[in-house]
């Protein structure tokens, strides 16, 4: 059975040998110059050492609990790459004293009311796959007994089908193929394609506002969500299925993002589609990054709501061998209604109007995907996790950071991001920072800018040294009015930033609420909340 890894993004089976790694660093050095250091091998399975369990599961959840030794060093964090170099290191201290898997919501509410009367933290793991401190507890463990990751991968069925409304009801464990691959048998989608599709979770996406792939419309999970049920430690939160409403504060909203701090998602109903069946695609070639991202913001402001429209600049292009020497601009539309070249042409004629030029634009019906730059960014895009865990091993830092902000501000907001990340670097690993950006979702009032940074690591100050560039990128954030995150959700990694982001009054409204649904503070804490 194919295993995920204990420390890594995703299967173990995709971490490069040596000698694959080994040309990973080359290939980097003759990007960037840096001097990259010799390879690493991660700790062992069976090396990691981890603190002995603090609690023992009582007899009637004695069966869904595990002490597993891979068990709990796969619970003990995300994939950040915070958390991938301390994986990496054999640093699992943190690490959960249970697993426990329900395998429904009964089994969910007697978890809760046992932790209540224990004082054990519970940790709503979803797919594993935060990449901002969201499953782990790290501080404050000795303010509890101990502590559990709680494992939807039970609960995992697609329960209900609506065809007439185009709706559907899923457990919060299904990942994003498993619930595919249960609509696909009554011919809809979710559509929802987060970079961390494979691993990650319904109820994950729900409980952290995620970000799908498609580019406008039905962008974060907000707007595919029809209602859902919540277990909370005070009991159970029903929302009624509607397609709108307008009576008073909506309970799913406040669900939306709560990021296990209020209750565990167990099942909801969600908006399916039914399966594309025409589809086009394009792309279009910049030499100046400016009038392209005029022409991305004009495609946004047009009314055509591409399914794909990714601006690439030069560096990220190139990264991902999608082009060289160019910014390039990726279109896309699909529908199962109609043929679309007529959208398509629009939207090139508009991003011509801004110099860029395109070969045209491919169309196809059914099934299959042209190999051209669509497709290349594509499958760049879900490899992406991937080459992170091997940079790790040659002694780089690697990592992301995504933002939103109106388009008046992107121009100098997007100077001061690249200017900060770039001087921090300078100034803590002795070498500016590559620093790339592509625009993952795209809105008529602004786009969310998605960054990507790479620069040299100390062996052993890795951490120190990541940490002073995460800050200045962040501290650029907030200076120029953009959100500390657009899709990647707060954790405890973002929630200095968080507390300047939201209303000063607003954090009373969220304590009161805590205390009114989780009296006793088990969930998630340290969560949006200190």
């Amino acid at each position: 059975m194919r295993r995920r890894s204990h420390w890594a993004w995703g299967w173990a089976d995709r971490f490069p040998d040596r000698d694959a790694r080994r040309a990973i660093g080359e290939q980097v050095r003759a990007i960037t110059s840096f001097d990259v250091k010799d390879v690493h091998e991660p700790i062992a399975l069976d090396a990691i050492t981890m603190p002995t369990p603090r609690i023992d599961a009582p007899p009637t959840l004695a069966e869904i609990a595990s002490i597993d030794h891979e068990d709990r060093a796969l619970h003990t964090r995300g994939r950040s790459y915070r958390d991938v170099v301390r994986g990496f290191h054999g640093d699992f201290a943190s690490a959960p004293d249970l697993v426990m898997r329900p395998r429904d919501e009964r089994e969910v509410e007697a978890v809760l009311d046992w932790a209540s009367d224990a004082r054990v933290a519970v940790i709503p793991f979803g797919g594993g796959t935060s990449v901002v401190g969201g499953v782990e507890l790290e501080e404050r463990r000795d303010a509890y007994a101990g502590v559990v990751s709680l494992d939807l991968g039970a609960m995992t069925r697609v329960l209900e089908v609506d065809a007439t409304s185009r709706a559907a009801r899923i457990q919060a464990g299904a990942t994003g193929p498993q619930l595919e691959s249960q609509l696909a048998q009554h011919g809809v989608s979710m559509r929802c394609y987060p970079q961390s599709y494979e691993h990650s979770t319904l109820g994950g996406w729900i409980a952290t506002r995620a970000g799908g792939h498609f580019a406008t419309v039905y962008t974060h999970v907000d707007d595919l969500v029809e209602s859902m049920r919540v277990v909370t430690p005070r009991g159970l939160i029903e929302t009624r299925r509607l397609p709108a409403s307008g009576a008073g504060p909506s309970p799913d909203r406040l669900m939306l993002g709560s990021e296990g701090i209020f209750g565990v998602i167990t099942d909801a109903w969600v908006r399916v589609q039914v399966r594309p069946t025409f589809r086009a695609s394009a792309s279009v070639k910049f030499t100046s990054y400016e009038r392209a991202v005029d022409a991305t913001r004009a495609i946004a402001q047009s009314g055509l709501f591409p399914s794909n429209c990714r601006l690439l600049d030069q560096r990220e292009a190139m990264m991902n061998g999608v082009a060289m020497g160019a910014s390039v601009l990726v279109l896309g539309f699909e529908s199962a209604d109609h043929p679309l070249e007529a959208w398509m042409e629009r939207a090139l004629s508009i991003a011509r109007a801004q110099g860029g030029e395109s070969e045209g634009a491919s169309y196809r019906s059914g099934a299959g995907s042209a190999d051209d730059a669509a497709g290349r960014w594509r499958q760049a895009f879900l490899d992406a996790p991937y080459l992170q865990s091997s940079l790790v091993s040659l002694g780089m830092i690697a990592d992301t950071f995504e933002t939103a902000c109106t388009w008046d501000r992107f121009a100098t907001l997007h100077a001061a991001v690249v200017r900060a990340v770039r001087d921090a670097s300078a100034r803590v690993c002795g070498a500016k920072a590559l620093v790339s950006c592509r625009f993952t979702h795209v809105y008529p009032d602004g786009p969310a800018p998605y960054y990507t940074f790479v620069a040299p690591a100390t062996r052993g100050r890795e951490l120190e040294q990541w940490t002073e560039i995460k800050r200045a990128a962040s501290d650029a954030l907030m200076a120029h009015g953009a959100t500390i995150t657009h899709h990647h959700a707060v954790g405890r990694l973002h929630r200095p930033w968080y507390e300047q982001e939201r209303p000063s009054l607003f954090e009373h409204v969220l304590r009161a609420t805590k205390r009114e649904l989780d009296p006793a503070g088990i969930l998630n804490p340290g969560v949006l909340l200190a």
